[in-house]
């Protein structure tokens, strides 16, 4: 019996379509809900989602890179206390990098897509990766600065 997968079954994933066994469709999958018989017009439901999930893919992709292009081009001067030898007093951590974006260019980003290995203590020039998603991680320039 051909069936379409409405659910993720040992190795098959929600959406394949396979021969199974009469018995194990009728007996497992159908009662259970977890696939259902591979009828023309469930063939037809099953190819209009994954051109739906296309279109969605490829709207996402787009404003990703778009928010990239934002991002890549946006510079942030953060103004900060310094102590003795031009360090920081405290440091400049993911937070502070994702309000400061928002504030100065109101691009909204979270706190953890801000790819800091460790929060920044002296003054200077740093490039900041941000991990934006679809494989993109565009760079903001962070100058950190005195206090006056």
């Amino acid at each position: 019996m051909k069936v379409v997968f409405t659910q993720n079954v040992d190795k098959h994933k929600a959406g394949d379509v396979r021969e199974v066994a009469d018995g194990y469709a009728r007996n497992f999958l159908l009662p259970r809900g977890l696939a259902r018989a591979a009828t023309p017009e469930a063939l037809k439901q099953l190819e209009a989602q994954r051109e739906a999930e296309a279109k969605r893919s490829a709207r996402e992709l787009a404003e990703a890179q778009a928010l990239a292009e934002q991002i890549s081009g946006a510079s942030l001067r953060i103004v900060a206390k310094v102590g003795a030898a031009k360090r920081l007093h405290g440091s400049v951590g993911a937070a502070d990098v994702a309000a400061e974006l928002k504030k100065q260019h109101g691009i909204e980003i979270d706190r953890h897509d801000v790819d800091l290995a460790d929060p920044i203590k002296r003054l200077g020039d740093y490039q900041v990766p941000i991990k934006i998603g679809h494989g993109l991680e565009p760079k903001l320039k962070v100058t950190v600065a005195e206090a006056e």
